[in-house]
């Protein structure tokens, strides 16, 4: 039987698709019984509902070891999705505490049952930073800890950490590194949003660049290496390096909407981060632009993904394609 830690997130959700089309045994593990909706709604989006009672949800949380002791029994394999994705300064203590603490649980009772192989979803953000004579990002790009990085950054680049403590106590792993996570049905977090304000009429687009690639991507190479021999490797999966500018002009295209209008340089990207802490810190609204995402939206990052496609040999999606499939559903 496998485990499936953020069974209720964007990839967690569609990893128990794929796992239970695979006719594979799945445990997921949930907080509360509203969040499980999300991943029933998903299952019935694909018009796979009756696939959804396959599964075996048992209450538990990453950070609550006592409810994590009966989860564990009887599995064999762990892919550990759970993270707390957010960029609010206010949320770092969460952020850290929920992404560095909770892994090092999850490593500790895989190693605890003996479990065959942990599979961990980090991010390209934890992913090291380019030399001057550097310019793509790499597996092997070093990390360099006097360069800023938000604090999700540095919480998912510290469960890797815990990952690795892992692996050298005994424990076989792989550690995924993918770019911002294209797919449908949770439009209200994460890469999703993205379609919801561009859909409401987002103005601003900025010309920065990162890694972009399809959730379906994702949870067929998770499942592909934990078939495999493979262990004891990091992969970053990125289909394609866009820009914002043209990943925004594509999602209002396939929306049928407007393109966002103005281009957002970096000096106007500074003004409104600011005035957004005001905001936040005033009026005590939820912060919706950081420092380290207004600095990310106008920065141009390469990231190689030849090592996947040697390893496994796979074709990756098209995210233009993708999102446009996606909006049909």
């Amino acid at each position: 039987m496998v485990l499936v830690t953020g069974g209720t997130g964007l990839v967690g959700a569609h990893l128990l698709i794929h796992l239970v089309e695979k006719e594979e045994n799945v445990r997921a593990i949930y907080r509360n019984l509203e969040s499980t909706q999300k991943t029933k709604s998903l299952f019935s989006l694909y018009k796979k509902e009756s696939l959804y009672e396959r599964i075996q949800w048992i209450q538990a949380d990453v950070l609550d070891i006592p409810s994590l002791e009966n989860t564990f029994k009887g599995i064999d394999q762990v892919y550990h999705c759970s993270a707390l994705i957010s960029f609010d300064p206010k949320e770092e203590d969460l952020v850290r505490k929920t992404n560095i603490e909770g892994t090092a649980n999850i490593v500790n009772f895989c190693l605890a049952y003996n479990i065959k192989k942990l599979c961990h979803i980090s991010s390209i953000a934890a992913l090291g930073d380019l030399a001057a004579h550097e310019s793509i990002i790499t597996e092997e790009t070093e990390w360099n800890p006097e360069k800023p990085h938000s604090d999700y950054a540095i919480s998912k680049y510290g469960a890797e950490m815990e990952v690795w403590r892992g692996q050298q106590e005994g424990l076989e792993v792989i550690l995924l590194n993918p770019g911002i996570i294209i797919g449908p049905g949770f439009w209200n977090q994460g890469s999703g949003e993205l379609f919801t304000k561009v859909k409401n009429g987002l103005p601003f687009y900025t010309k920065g660049s990162t890694g972009f690639i399809a959730v379906s991507d994702v949870v067929t190479i998770m499942y592909e290496l934990m078939k495999s021999e493979i262990h004891g490797e990091r992969f970053t999966l990125v289909s394609q390096n866009i820009t914002f500018q043209n990943l925004l002009f594509t999602i209002a295209d396939a929306l049928k909407v407007k393109r966002p209008k103005y281009h957002a340089k970096p000096y106007l990207m500074n003004i409104l981060w600011k005035l957004d802490w005001v905001a936040s810190n005033v009026f005590g609204q939820k912060r919706q632009l950081s420092k380290a995402s207004a600095r990310s939206s106008y920065s141009n990052n390469l990231f190689s993904n030849e090592k996947i496609k040697n390893a496994l040999n796979i074709t990756f999606i098209d995210v233009h394609h993708y999102i446009k499939e996606i909006t049909k559903l």
